[in-house]
Protein backbone atom coordinates (compact mmCIF):
# COMPACT_ATOMS: atom_id res chain seq x y z
CA UNK A 1 0.00 0.00 0.00
CA UNK A 2 1.53 3.38 -1.09
CA UNK A 3 1.40 5.81 1.83
CA UNK A 4 3.20 8.70 0.41
CA UNK A 5 1.01 12.02 0.80
CA UNK A 6 -0.61 12.77 -2.45
CA UNK A 7 1.01 14.99 -4.99
CA UNK A 8 -0.14 18.80 -5.11
CA UNK A 9 -2.46 19.77 -8.17
CA UNK A 10 -0.72 21.29 -11.01
CA UNK A 11 0.15 24.66 -10.60
CA UNK A 12 -0.39 24.84 -7.18
CA UNK A 13 3.22 24.94 -5.62
CA UNK A 14 3.99 22.95 -2.42
CA UNK A 15 4.06 24.60 1.07
CA UNK A 16 7.62 24.94 2.46
CA UNK A 17 9.96 26.88 4.80
CA UNK A 18 11.62 28.77 1.58
CA UNK A 19 8.29 29.71 -0.20
CA UNK A 20 5.72 32.48 0.82
CA UNK A 21 3.17 31.29 3.29
CA UNK A 22 -0.48 29.87 1.62
CA UNK A 23 -3.22 30.96 2.82
CA UNK A 24 -4.09 28.58 5.13
CA UNK A 25 -0.83 29.26 6.88
CA UNK A 26 -1.70 32.63 7.47
CA UNK A 27 -5.05 32.14 8.50
CA UNK A 28 -3.59 30.33 10.87
CA UNK A 29 -1.27 32.63 12.25
CA UNK A 30 -3.27 35.20 11.86
CA UNK A 31 -5.66 32.57 14.78
CA UNK A 32 -2.78 32.84 16.42
CA UNK A 33 -2.45 36.11 16.61
CA UNK A 34 -5.14 36.58 18.19
CA UNK A 35 -4.80 33.81 21.07
CA UNK A 36 -6.17 30.91 19.10
CA UNK A 37 -4.42 27.66 20.21
CA UNK A 38 -6.39 24.72 19.12
CA UNK A 39 -9.06 24.13 16.10
CA UNK A 40 -12.15 21.84 16.32
CA UNK A 41 -14.16 20.02 13.33
CA UNK A 42 -14.82 17.32 11.15
CA UNK A 43 -12.60 17.54 8.31
CA UNK A 44 -13.62 17.01 4.53
CA UNK A 45 -11.09 16.49 1.64
CA UNK A 46 -10.24 20.24 0.55
CA UNK A 47 -8.96 23.05 2.90
CA UNK A 48 -9.95 21.14 5.92
CA UNK A 49 -6.65 18.94 5.65
CA UNK A 50 -4.45 21.89 4.92
CA UNK A 51 -5.57 23.79 7.47
CA UNK A 52 -4.86 21.08 10.01
CA UNK A 53 -1.29 20.38 8.57
CA UNK A 54 -1.06 24.43 8.95
CA UNK A 55 -2.30 24.02 12.43
CA UNK A 56 0.08 21.22 12.88
CA UNK A 57 3.73 22.68 11.98
CA UNK A 58 2.66 26.09 13.86
CA UNK A 59 2.13 24.39 17.29
CA UNK A 60 -2.08 24.48 17.04
CA UNK A 61 -3.79 21.63 18.26
CA UNK A 62 -6.44 19.76 16.10
CA UNK A 63 -9.63 18.19 18.06
CA UNK A 64 -11.99 16.06 16.16
CA UNK A 65 -15.38 16.50 17.04
CA UNK A 66 -18.28 14.19 15.98
CA UNK A 67 -20.25 16.03 14.51
CA UNK A 68 -20.25 20.11 12.77
CA UNK A 69 -22.41 21.73 15.15
CA UNK A 70 -20.55 20.53 18.34
CA UNK A 71 -17.48 21.78 16.98
CA UNK A 72 -18.38 25.13 15.85
CA UNK A 73 -20.15 25.29 19.97
CA UNK A 74 -16.44 23.76 20.92
CA UNK A 75 -15.06 26.67 18.73
CA UNK A 76 -17.35 29.56 20.66
CA UNK A 77 -17.01 28.34 23.99
CA UNK A 78 -12.93 28.52 23.62
CA UNK A 79 -13.59 31.98 22.04
CA UNK A 80 -15.77 33.10 25.32
CA UNK A 81 -12.94 31.49 27.36
CA UNK A 82 -9.49 33.21 25.77
CA UNK A 83 -11.08 36.41 24.46
CA UNK A 84 -9.49 35.22 20.99
CA UNK A 85 -11.29 33.84 17.71
CA UNK A 86 -12.70 30.48 17.93
CA UNK A 87 -12.03 27.91 14.68
CA UNK A 88 -14.38 25.51 13.38
CA UNK A 89 -13.75 23.52 10.40
CA UNK A 90 -16.29 21.29 8.20
CA UNK A 91 -16.30 19.90 4.48
CA UNK A 92 -18.99 21.61 1.99
CA UNK A 93 -22.77 20.56 1.60
CA UNK A 94 -23.92 18.54 4.62
CA UNK A 95 -21.14 19.84 6.36
CA UNK A 96 -21.67 23.13 6.24
CA UNK A 97 -25.33 22.59 7.10
CA UNK A 98 -24.79 20.64 10.00
CA UNK A 99 -22.66 23.24 11.46
CA UNK A 100 -25.15 26.00 11.08
CA UNK A 101 -27.08 25.86 14.29
CA UNK A 102 -23.75 26.33 15.57
CA UNK A 103 -23.03 29.28 13.30
CA UNK A 104 -26.37 30.35 14.62
CA UNK A 105 -25.50 30.12 18.65
CA UNK A 106 -22.22 32.02 17.94
CA UNK A 107 -24.00 34.97 16.29
CA UNK A 108 -26.77 35.21 19.29
CA UNK A 109 -24.15 34.44 21.94
CA UNK A 110 -21.75 36.83 20.23
CA UNK A 111 -19.09 34.47 20.21
CA UNK A 112 -15.98 35.62 18.44
CA UNK A 113 -15.74 32.49 15.59
CA UNK A 114 -13.68 31.60 12.19
CA UNK A 115 -15.64 29.10 10.27
CA UNK A 116 -13.92 27.51 7.69
CA UNK A 117 -16.15 25.40 5.59
CA UNK A 118 -14.73 23.86 1.73
CA UNK A 119 -16.51 24.95 -1.50
CA UNK A 120 -17.18 24.69 -5.05
CA UNK A 121 -15.32 27.00 -7.71
CA UNK A 122 -17.26 28.81 -10.63
CA UNK A 123 -15.53 26.17 -12.84
CA UNK A 124 -16.94 23.67 -10.96
CA UNK A 125 -20.18 25.34 -10.97
CA UNK A 126 -20.70 24.81 -14.25
CA UNK A 127 -21.15 21.32 -14.17
CA UNK A 128 -21.48 20.30 -10.68
CA UNK A 129 -24.85 20.00 -8.58
CA UNK A 130 -23.99 17.28 -6.28
CA UNK A 131 -23.65 18.59 -2.71
CA UNK A 132 -24.15 21.94 -3.69
CA UNK A 133 -25.92 24.53 -2.56
CA UNK A 134 -25.74 28.92 -1.80
CA UNK A 135 -23.71 28.10 1.73
CA UNK A 136 -22.67 31.62 1.70
CA UNK A 137 -26.74 32.69 1.49
CA UNK A 138 -27.35 30.18 3.92
CA UNK A 139 -25.18 31.16 6.94
CA UNK A 140 -25.60 35.12 5.83
CA UNK A 141 -27.93 35.66 8.51
CA UNK A 142 -26.01 34.55 10.91
CA UNK A 143 -22.27 35.92 10.27
CA UNK A 144 -20.58 39.55 10.28
CA UNK A 145 -18.40 38.52 6.94
CA UNK A 146 -18.06 36.33 4.41
CA UNK A 147 -15.21 35.43 2.00
CA UNK A 148 -13.38 32.79 -0.28
CA UNK A 149 -10.31 34.39 -0.26
CA UNK A 150 -10.53 34.12 -4.15
CA UNK A 151 -8.65 36.01 -5.55
CA UNK A 152 -5.75 35.19 -2.45
CA UNK A 153 -5.59 37.65 0.25
CA UNK A 154 -2.22 39.15 1.18
CA UNK A 155 -1.36 38.95 5.37
CA UNK A 156 -3.00 41.96 6.26
CA UNK A 157 -6.73 41.15 5.00
CA UNK A 158 -6.62 37.83 6.87
CA UNK A 159 -5.78 39.15 10.02
CA UNK A 160 -8.53 42.42 9.21
CA UNK A 161 -11.12 39.67 8.48
CA UNK A 162 -10.75 38.28 12.08
CA UNK A 163 -10.85 41.21 13.46
CA UNK A 164 -14.21 41.93 12.58
CA UNK A 165 -15.27 38.85 14.41
CA UNK A 166 -13.51 40.44 17.40
CA UNK A 167 -15.36 43.88 16.86
CA UNK A 168 -18.41 44.92 19.22
CA UNK A 169 -20.83 42.92 18.71
CA UNK A 170 -18.47 40.14 18.34
CA UNK A 171 -19.60 37.21 16.36
CA UNK A 172 -19.26 34.72 13.58
CA UNK A 173 -17.10 34.90 10.16
CA UNK A 174 -17.21 32.22 6.85
CA UNK A 175 -14.39 31.39 4.91
CA UNK A 176 -15.31 29.19 2.12
CA UNK A 177 -12.61 28.09 0.42
CA UNK A 178 -13.07 26.96 -3.15
CA UNK A 179 -11.93 24.84 -6.26
CA UNK A 180 -10.48 21.33 -7.41
CA UNK A 181 -7.02 22.14 -5.47
CA UNK A 182 -7.74 23.96 -2.57
CA UNK A 183 -7.28 27.43 -2.49
CA UNK A 184 -6.18 27.19 1.21
CA UNK A 185 -3.14 25.96 -0.76
CA UNK A 186 -2.48 29.38 -2.91
CA UNK A 187 0.31 31.34 -1.61
CA UNK A 188 -0.77 34.31 0.36
CA UNK A 189 0.89 37.47 -1.50
CA UNK A 190 3.06 40.23 1.12
CA UNK A 191 0.89 42.79 2.82
CA UNK A 192 -0.73 45.49 0.36
CA UNK A 193 0.21 43.01 -2.69
CA UNK A 194 -2.57 41.51 -3.31
CA UNK A 195 -5.47 41.78 -5.80
CA UNK A 196 -7.29 44.90 -3.93
CA UNK A 197 -10.14 42.76 -5.22
CA UNK A 198 -9.17 40.23 -2.16
CA UNK A 199 -9.76 42.41 0.76
CA UNK A 200 -13.18 42.81 -0.10
CA UNK A 201 -15.66 40.44 2.14
CA UNK A 202 -19.34 39.85 1.92
CA UNK A 203 -20.88 41.68 5.30
CA UNK A 204 -23.33 39.46 6.50
CA UNK A 205 -27.20 42.12 7.35
CA UNK A 206 -26.26 43.95 9.80
CA UNK A 207 -28.22 42.60 12.69
CA UNK A 208 -30.15 45.27 15.19
CA UNK A 209 -27.63 46.88 16.99
CA UNK A 210 -26.21 49.94 15.30
CA UNK A 211 -22.45 50.77 14.48
CA UNK A 212 -19.18 48.67 15.49
CA UNK A 213 -16.83 50.08 17.98
CA UNK A 214 -13.15 49.53 18.31
CA UNK A 215 -11.79 50.01 22.02
CA UNK A 216 -10.65 53.08 22.08
CA UNK A 217 -13.99 55.12 20.65
CA UNK A 218 -15.82 55.60 23.81
CA UNK A 219 -15.01 59.45 23.77
CA UNK A 220 -16.05 59.80 20.54
CA UNK A 221 -19.30 57.85 20.34
CA UNK A 222 -20.02 58.90 23.46
CA UNK A 223 -19.18 62.29 24.05
CA UNK A 224 -19.30 64.35 27.33
CA UNK A 225 -23.20 65.00 26.90
CA UNK A 226 -24.12 61.66 27.16
CA UNK A 227 -22.05 60.58 30.04
CA UNK A 228 -22.71 64.05 31.86
CA UNK A 229 -26.34 62.55 31.67
CA UNK A 230 -25.63 59.36 33.07
CA UNK A 231 -23.84 60.92 35.97
CA UNK A 232 -26.49 63.51 36.71
CA UNK A 233 -29.37 60.36 36.21
CA UNK A 234 -26.58 58.16 38.66
CA UNK A 235 -27.08 61.21 41.35
CA UNK A 236 -30.14 61.84 41.46
CA UNK A 237 -31.34 58.43 41.96
CA UNK A 238 -31.66 57.49 45.60
CA UNK A 239 -32.45 53.66 45.36
CA UNK A 240 -30.67 52.35 41.91
CA UNK A 241 -30.12 48.59 40.89
CA UNK A 242 -27.38 47.38 38.66
CA UNK A 243 -27.83 44.79 35.80
CA UNK A 244 -24.71 43.38 34.04
CA UNK A 245 -24.45 41.81 31.09
CA UNK A 246 -22.93 39.87 28.78
CA UNK A 247 -20.63 42.41 27.48
CA UNK A 248 -19.18 42.90 31.52
CA UNK A 249 -17.74 39.41 31.24
CA UNK A 250 -14.21 41.68 29.99
CA UNK A 251 -11.86 41.55 32.99
CA UNK A 252 -11.51 45.52 32.96
CA UNK A 253 -15.67 46.28 32.47
CA UNK A 254 -16.22 43.39 35.06
CA UNK A 255 -13.64 45.11 37.63
CA UNK A 256 -15.33 48.39 36.91
CA UNK A 257 -18.95 47.11 37.01
CA UNK A 258 -17.96 45.56 40.62
CA UNK A 259 -15.97 49.26 41.63
CA UNK A 260 -19.60 50.96 41.01
CA UNK A 261 -21.57 48.34 42.71
CA UNK A 262 -19.87 48.66 45.81
CA UNK A 263 -19.20 52.69 45.80
CA UNK A 264 -23.16 52.65 45.04
CA UNK A 265 -23.81 49.87 47.88
CA UNK A 266 -26.31 48.73 45.74
CA UNK A 267 -28.14 45.57 44.59
CA UNK A 268 -26.87 44.33 41.38
CA UNK A 269 -28.17 41.30 39.21
CA UNK A 270 -26.62 39.76 36.30
CA UNK A 271 -27.91 38.20 33.60
CA UNK A 272 -27.33 34.09 32.17
CA UNK A 273 -23.92 34.61 30.23
CA UNK A 274 -22.83 37.60 32.98
CA UNK A 275 -22.97 34.89 36.23
CA UNK A 276 -19.77 35.55 38.21
CA UNK A 277 -19.49 39.27 37.44
CA UNK A 278 -21.02 40.06 40.21
CA UNK A 279 -19.60 37.03 42.87
CA UNK A 280 -22.61 35.26 44.41
CA UNK A 281 -20.74 35.71 47.45
CA UNK A 282 -21.04 39.53 47.35
CA UNK A 283 -23.18 41.38 49.53
CA UNK A 284 -24.62 42.95 46.82
CA UNK A 285 -25.71 39.92 44.73
CA UNK A 286 -29.45 39.59 44.18
CA UNK A 287 -29.66 37.10 41.73
CA UNK A 288 -30.08 36.20 37.78
CA UNK A 289 -32.26 38.80 35.34
CA UNK A 290 -34.09 37.57 32.80
CA UNK A 291 -36.74 40.13 32.27
CA UNK A 292 -39.45 37.89 34.03
CA UNK A 293 -40.76 37.53 37.35
CA UNK A 294 -38.38 36.51 40.01
CA UNK A 295 -36.51 39.64 40.21
CA UNK A 296 -39.34 42.33 40.15
CA UNK A 297 -39.29 42.58 43.40
CA UNK A 298 -36.10 44.48 44.01
CA UNK A 299 -36.59 45.93 40.15
CA UNK A 300 -39.59 47.94 41.61
CA UNK A 301 -38.19 49.36 45.10
CA UNK A 302 -35.26 50.98 42.76
CA UNK A 303 -35.46 54.45 41.32
CA UNK A 304 -33.45 53.95 38.23
CA UNK A 305 -32.01 50.70 36.10
CA UNK A 306 -28.60 50.75 35.14
CA UNK A 307 -27.95 47.94 32.24
CA UNK A 308 -24.37 47.82 32.07
CA UNK A 309 -22.99 45.59 29.00
CA UNK A 310 -26.71 43.60 28.58
CA UNK A 311 -27.31 42.59 24.95
CA UNK A 312 -31.36 42.37 24.22
CA UNK A 313 -30.73 39.13 22.95
CA UNK A 314 -30.23 38.16 26.72
CA UNK A 315 -33.81 38.87 27.25
CA UNK A 316 -36.81 36.71 27.86
CA UNK A 317 -39.72 37.11 25.47
CA UNK A 318 -41.88 39.04 26.90
CA UNK A 319 -42.76 42.79 27.18
CA UNK A 320 -40.53 45.31 29.75
CA UNK A 321 -42.17 45.24 33.27
CA UNK A 322 -40.48 48.31 34.38
CA UNK A 323 -41.70 52.10 34.58
CA UNK A 324 -38.32 53.58 35.63
CA UNK A 325 -35.77 55.67 34.04
CA UNK A 326 -33.05 53.26 32.55
CA UNK A 327 -29.53 54.03 32.19
CA UNK A 328 -27.57 52.01 29.48
CA UNK A 329 -23.81 51.94 29.31
CA UNK A 330 -22.80 49.62 26.36
CA UNK A 331 -20.29 48.93 23.32
CA UNK A 332 -23.29 49.68 20.75
CA UNK A 333 -26.80 50.94 20.38
CA UNK A 334 -29.15 48.41 20.19
CA UNK A 335 -31.82 49.25 17.84
CA UNK A 336 -34.05 46.72 18.63
CA UNK A 337 -34.54 46.78 22.42
CA UNK A 338 -37.06 45.79 25.33
CA UNK A 339 -37.05 49.38 26.37
CA UNK A 340 -36.59 53.09 25.43
CA UNK A 341 -33.88 53.93 27.83
CA UNK A 342 -33.30 57.33 29.15
CA UNK A 343 -29.61 57.92 28.64
CA UNK A 344 -27.93 55.41 26.02
CA UNK A 345 -23.77 55.35 27.13
CA UNK A 346 -21.64 53.68 24.01
CA UNK A 347 -18.23 52.96 23.44
CA UNK A 348 -15.42 51.28 26.07
CA UNK A 349 -17.85 50.56 29.02
CA UNK A 350 -14.76 50.23 31.64
CA UNK A 351 -14.24 53.91 31.01
CA UNK A 352 -17.40 55.11 31.21
CA UNK A 353 -17.69 52.85 34.33
CA UNK A 354 -14.80 54.14 36.13
CA UNK A 355 -15.62 58.09 35.23
CA UNK A 356 -18.97 57.49 36.58
CA UNK A 357 -17.69 55.57 39.98
CA UNK A 358 -15.51 58.44 40.70
CA UNK A 359 -18.14 60.61 41.17
CA UNK A 360 -20.85 58.09 42.70
CA UNK A 361 -21.71 58.68 46.09
CA UNK A 362 -23.38 55.34 48.59
CA UNK A 363 -27.28 54.97 47.96
CA UNK A 364 -30.17 54.21 49.87
CA UNK A 365 -29.88 51.01 49.91
CA UNK A 366 -28.69 48.67 53.08
CA UNK A 367 -27.01 45.46 53.09
CA UNK A 368 -30.22 44.14 55.35
CA UNK A 369 -32.91 45.30 52.66
CA UNK A 370 -30.54 43.76 49.49
CA UNK A 371 -29.77 40.36 51.55
CA UNK A 372 -33.60 40.07 51.92
CA UNK A 373 -34.00 40.50 48.25
CA UNK A 374 -31.54 38.02 47.86
CA UNK A 375 -33.45 35.29 50.21
CA UNK A 376 -36.60 36.11 48.49
CA UNK A 377 -35.64 35.69 45.24
CA UNK A 378 -33.88 32.20 45.94
CA UNK A 379 -36.67 31.02 47.91
CA UNK A 380 -39.23 31.52 44.75
CA UNK A 381 -36.55 29.11 42.87
CA UNK A 382 -36.48 26.55 45.82
CA UNK A 383 -37.93 23.18 44.09
CA UNK A 384 -41.34 22.04 46.01
CA UNK A 385 -41.57 18.54 44.10
CA UNK A 386 -43.51 15.74 45.07
CA UNK A 387 -42.49 12.87 43.01
CA UNK A 388 -39.62 10.46 43.78
CA UNK A 389 -35.52 10.66 42.47
CA UNK A 390 -33.39 13.46 43.49
CA UNK A 391 -34.56 17.11 43.70
CA UNK A 392 -32.51 19.26 40.55
CA UNK A 393 -31.82 21.69 43.49
CA UNK A 394 -30.20 18.68 45.53
CA UNK A 395 -28.60 17.96 42.28
CA UNK A 396 -26.92 21.12 41.88
CA UNK A 397 -26.20 22.16 45.19
CA UNK A 398 -24.80 18.07 46.38
CA UNK A 399 -22.61 18.78 43.35
CA UNK A 400 -21.06 22.00 44.89
CA UNK A 401 -20.94 20.48 48.52
CA UNK A 402 -18.73 17.71 46.88
CA UNK A 403 -16.39 20.19 44.80
CA UNK A 404 -15.65 22.60 47.66
CA UNK A 405 -12.56 21.12 48.36
CA UNK A 406 -11.10 20.75 45.52
CA UNK A 407 -7.98 22.48 44.69
CA UNK A 408 -9.64 24.37 42.02
CA UNK A 409 -13.26 25.56 41.97
CA UNK A 410 -14.75 23.87 38.83
CA UNK A 411 -16.11 25.65 35.84
CA UNK A 412 -19.86 24.79 34.71
CA UNK A 413 -21.67 24.35 31.44
CA UNK A 414 -25.56 24.27 31.39
CA UNK A 415 -27.75 23.31 28.19
CA UNK A 416 -30.66 24.52 27.68
CA UNK A 417 -34.38 23.22 29.56
CA UNK A 418 -35.58 23.12 32.35
CA UNK A 419 -32.88 22.04 34.70
CA UNK A 420 -30.67 25.41 33.59
CA UNK A 421 -33.36 26.84 36.17
CA UNK A 422 -31.74 25.02 39.35
CA UNK A 423 -27.86 25.33 37.58
CA UNK A 424 -27.92 28.93 37.38
CA UNK A 425 -29.61 29.49 40.55
CA UNK A 426 -28.16 27.59 43.08
CA UNK A 427 -24.08 27.01 41.56
CA UNK A 428 -21.90 29.30 42.76
CA UNK A 429 -20.15 31.64 40.77
CA UNK A 430 -17.48 34.18 42.09
CA UNK A 431 -15.83 35.17 38.15
CA UNK A 432 -16.80 35.74 35.16
CA UNK A 433 -17.01 32.66 32.43
CA UNK A 434 -17.55 30.48 35.60
CA UNK A 435 -20.89 29.38 33.83
CA UNK A 436 -21.44 29.28 30.11
CA UNK A 437 -24.60 28.90 28.96
CA UNK A 438 -26.46 29.18 25.45
CA UNK A 439 -28.27 32.46 25.81
CA UNK A 440 -29.57 34.01 23.17
CA UNK A 441 -30.24 31.24 21.06
CA UNK A 442 -30.75 29.09 24.12
CA UNK A 443 -29.89 26.16 21.90
CA UNK A 444 -29.84 22.16 23.46
CA UNK A 445 -27.06 20.54 22.79
CA UNK A 446 -24.74 22.76 24.35
CA UNK A 447 -23.53 21.73 27.81
CA UNK A 448 -21.14 18.94 26.38
CA UNK A 449 -19.45 20.42 23.36
CA UNK A 450 -18.83 23.85 25.79
CA UNK A 451 -17.88 21.52 28.36
CA UNK A 452 -15.06 19.95 25.84
CA UNK A 453 -13.71 23.04 25.45
CA UNK A 454 -13.69 24.00 28.33
CA UNK A 455 -11.96 21.46 30.12
CA UNK A 456 -8.92 21.95 26.84
CA UNK A 457 -8.76 25.55 27.46
CA UNK A 458 -8.03 25.09 31.35
CA UNK A 459 -6.69 21.63 31.93
CA UNK A 460 -5.88 21.55 35.03
CA UNK A 461 -9.43 22.67 36.25
CA UNK A 462 -12.44 20.40 36.40
CA UNK A 463 -15.39 20.96 34.47
CA UNK A 464 -18.79 20.04 35.50
CA UNK A 465 -21.90 20.01 32.04
CA UNK A 466 -25.37 20.06 34.12
CA UNK A 467 -27.03 18.88 30.92
CA UNK A 468 -30.68 17.25 30.15
CA UNK A 469 -31.17 14.09 28.53
CA UNK A 470 -32.75 15.48 25.57
CA UNK A 471 -29.95 17.54 25.21
CA UNK A 472 -27.29 15.08 25.81
CA UNK A 473 -28.95 12.58 23.03
CA UNK A 474 -28.47 15.74 20.53
CA UNK A 475 -24.55 15.31 20.72
CA UNK A 476 -24.28 12.17 22.48
CA UNK A 477 -21.28 11.41 20.20
CA UNK A 478 -19.02 13.85 21.84
CA UNK A 479 -18.92 11.59 24.82
CA UNK A 480 -16.31 9.77 22.63
CA UNK A 481 -14.38 13.30 21.87
CA UNK A 482 -14.31 13.54 25.77
CA UNK A 483 -12.96 10.22 26.18
CA UNK A 484 -10.18 10.68 23.26
CA UNK A 485 -9.12 14.34 24.67
CA UNK A 486 -9.01 12.39 28.22
CA UNK A 487 -11.00 16.02 29.49
CA UNK A 488 -11.20 16.46 33.37
CA UNK A 489 -15.07 17.06 33.00
CA UNK A 490 -18.04 15.70 34.70
CA UNK A 491 -21.04 15.28 32.82
CA UNK A 492 -24.08 14.97 35.02
CA UNK A 493 -27.14 13.96 33.34
CA UNK A 494 -30.56 14.91 34.65
CA UNK A 495 -32.58 12.18 33.45
CA UNK A 496 -36.22 12.54 33.73
CA UNK A 497 -37.61 10.59 30.31
CA UNK A 498 -38.87 13.99 28.77
CA UNK A 499 -38.43 17.56 27.08
CA UNK A 500 -39.60 18.67 30.52
CA UNK A 501 -39.69 22.42 29.71
CA UNK A 502 -41.71 21.41 26.72
CA UNK A 503 -43.92 19.24 28.76
CA UNK A 504 -44.54 21.95 31.36
CA UNK A 505 -45.85 24.34 28.61
CA UNK A 506 -47.86 21.18 26.87
CA UNK A 507 -49.33 20.22 31.01
CA UNK A 508 -50.35 24.21 31.06
CA UNK A 509 -52.65 24.11 28.15
CA UNK A 510 -54.18 20.76 29.16
CA UNK A 511 -53.33 19.07 26.36
CA UNK A 512 -52.50 15.38 26.54
CA UNK A 513 -49.37 14.24 27.08
CA UNK A 514 -47.65 13.24 23.19
CA UNK A 515 -44.70 13.76 21.65
CA UNK A 516 -42.82 15.21 24.43
CA UNK A 517 -41.36 12.01 26.78
CA UNK A 518 -39.43 8.84 26.07
CA UNK A 519 -38.33 5.77 27.91
CA UNK A 520 -35.45 7.07 30.20
CA UNK A 521 -32.26 5.66 28.64
CA UNK A 522 -29.19 4.23 30.49
CA UNK A 523 -26.44 7.40 29.81
CA UNK A 524 -24.14 5.17 32.25
CA UNK A 525 -24.01 2.53 30.03
CA UNK A 526 -22.93 4.67 27.15
CA UNK A 527 -20.43 6.35 28.62
CA UNK A 528 -19.26 2.88 29.10
CA UNK A 529 -19.48 1.50 25.50
CA UNK A 530 -17.26 4.69 24.71
CA UNK A 531 -14.29 4.39 26.74
CA UNK A 532 -15.26 6.65 29.82
CA UNK A 533 -16.55 6.02 33.22
CA UNK A 534 -20.44 5.67 33.59
CA UNK A 535 -22.49 6.00 37.13
CA UNK A 536 -26.13 5.94 38.04
CA UNK A 537 -27.47 7.77 40.39
CA UNK A 538 -30.71 6.92 41.89
CA UNK A 539 -30.73 7.89 45.54
CA UNK A 540 -28.73 10.84 47.65
CA UNK A 541 -26.50 8.57 48.86
CA UNK A 542 -25.41 6.66 45.47
CA UNK A 543 -25.03 10.69 43.63
CA UNK A 544 -22.65 11.82 46.31
CA UNK A 545 -20.65 8.56 46.22
CA UNK A 546 -20.58 8.78 42.18
CA UNK A 547 -19.48 12.79 42.31
CA UNK A 548 -16.46 12.19 44.84
CA UNK A 549 -15.65 9.37 42.66
CA UNK A 550 -16.48 11.58 39.43
CA UNK A 551 -14.04 14.24 40.95
CA UNK A 552 -11.19 12.18 41.92
CA UNK A 553 -10.69 10.83 38.04
CA UNK A 554 -8.30 12.12 35.90
CA UNK A 555 -10.77 11.82 32.54
CA UNK A 556 -13.82 12.53 31.49
CA UNK A 557 -17.15 10.54 34.60
CA UNK A 558 -20.77 10.70 33.39
CA UNK A 559 -23.47 10.73 36.41
CA UNK A 560 -26.61 9.69 35.41
CA UNK A 561 -29.01 11.43 37.87
CA UNK A 562 -32.80 10.26 37.95
CA UNK A 563 -34.60 13.60 38.75
CA UNK A 564 -37.78 14.27 40.13
CA UNK A 565 -39.06 16.34 37.38
CA UNK A 566 -42.85 17.94 39.40
CA UNK A 567 -41.09 20.54 40.89
CA UNK A 568 -40.52 22.13 36.87
CA UNK A 569 -43.80 24.32 36.65
CA UNK A 570 -43.33 26.22 40.20
CA UNK A 571 -39.97 27.03 38.78
CA UNK A 572 -40.76 28.55 35.39
CA UNK A 573 -43.97 30.49 37.26
CA UNK A 574 -41.44 32.06 39.35
CA UNK A 575 -38.80 32.73 37.07
CA UNK A 576 -40.51 34.05 34.42
CA UNK A 577 -44.01 34.49 35.57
Amino acid sequence: MNASRPRPAAGTPPPGPSSSPTVAEASIAALAETGTKRLFGMPGGGSSLDLIEAARRQGLDFVLARHECSAVMMAAADAELGGHVGAALTTKGPGTANAANGVAHASLDRCAVAVFTDGFSDAQRAYVTHQWFDQRAMLAPVVKAHTTFDPAPDRASIAALFATALQPRRGPVHVELTGPASRARIPAPEDGSADPRAAATDRGPEQPGGSRLAPGDAAKASGDAALGRAARLLAGARRPVVVAGLETRDPAIAEATRALVETLGCPALVTYKAKGVISDDSAAYVGIFTGGAAEQAVVREADLIVLVGLDPVELILQPWPYDLPVLEIGWTRHAVHYVQSDCIVTGDPAEALRALTADARPTQWTGGAIREHRERMRASLRYQGSGDGLSPEAVVATAAEVAAPLAQWPRVTVDAGAHMFSATAFWPCREPNGLLISNGLASMGFALPAGIAAALHEPGRPVVAFTGDGGLMMCLGELATAVEQRARLVVIVFNDGALSLIDIKQQSRELPAAGVRWAQPDFAAVMQGLGGLGLVADSPQRYRAALERAFAADGPVLVDVRVDPSGYPAQLRAMRG
